[in-house]
């Protein structure tokens, strides 16, 4: 694992390292921010995980959201990977939507796909193990994101019970086998078998779901991929349906860019490390 950036930021370290992935198959880059309170003897501090959307890599979450004076007030350590694998030898399509940039954080099962795009083991197990083993960090977890990561967050939390501790996400795709973004990346990257699909949708979890952990969701009115592509009213309804607690804020005016999470990033962090801290 190499320090590839290091940066002094609302009184702590904004920090990107890279390191060889052995579920990946690939090298990986992730930030971590590591608040003032890191920095005390015997620190173990609690740790949110982002995950990014379509075409993003780490560094726009921590350049655009300006998370970390909010993690610093709370003591949270942030991380945020990269949203796919990377590399020379890890497959890619044509468009944004599909390959680098769009792992879709699932683990892929058909060819090219399969052999480095484990998006969700890297996330859930590998690197996880990684930050509890090398950083002043516990094991209480939460798990936010954007978009694609919105949808990663959700799903990750739902399949993980017991994993995490407070799960929220910001214009999240909740119903990828149901809207074109899905349906793309899911038919490749799981096969023409729509019923496999279901493992990595976030409203058909939510119906058989064991851990009723609190979702908080986030959507501005004015999204352009609002109708088309994230339809957060068919997670409103199986939430309803499976009696699972769901708060979504649709917030007038706001669009599906980091003006929207920026507006928004600190009262997040806030539901997380109250969680975290219980």
């Amino acid at each position: 694992m190499e320090r590839i950036e290091h940066r002094a930021c609302a009184g702590g370290w904004q920090d990107v390292y890279r390191h060889e992935s052995t579920v990946l198959g690939c090298t990986m880059n992730f930030a971590i921010y590591l608040p003032p309170q890191a920095a005390e003897k015997d620190a173990r501090l609690p740790v949110l995980y982002w995950l990014s959307g379509l075409t993003c890599t780490e560094q726009n979450f921590i350049t655009k959201a300006g998370a970390q004076r909010y993690a610093a007030e709370h003591g949270v350590i942030v991380v945020a990977p990269d949203a796919s694998p990377r590399g020379d030898t890890v497959a890619d399509a044509d468009g944004y939507d599909l390959g680098k940039g769009a792992g879709f954080y699932l683990n892929a099962t058909q060819p090219p796909w399969a052999q480095h795009y484990r998006m969700h083991d890297y996330v859930v197990q590998e690197l996880p193990a990684l930050i509890e083993a090398s950083f002043p960090a516990s094991d209480a977890r939460g798990i936010s994101g954007h978009s694609m990561g919105g949808h990663g967050a959700l799903v990750l939390a739902l399949r993980n019970p017991g994993r995490y501790r407070s799960v929220s996400a910001f214009s999240p795709i909740v119903a990828p086998t149901q809207v074109p973004w899905g349906e793309k990346a899911l038919g490749a990257y799981l096969g023409a078998d729509r019923a496999s699909w279901k493992d990595w949708d976030a409203c058909e979890l939510i119906a058989s779901a064991k851990e009723k952990l609190p979702l908080l969701v986030d959507q501005g009115d004015a999204d352009e991929f609002l109708a088309t592509q994230l339809q957060p009213q068919r997670l409103q309804a199986a939430a309803q349906a499976a009696g699972h607690p769901l708060t979504l804020r649709m917030q007038p005016g706001y669009d599906h860019s980091y003006y929207f999470i920026a507006s928004f990033i600190g009262e997040h962090i806030a539901h997380h490390a109250q969680a975290l801290r219980d």
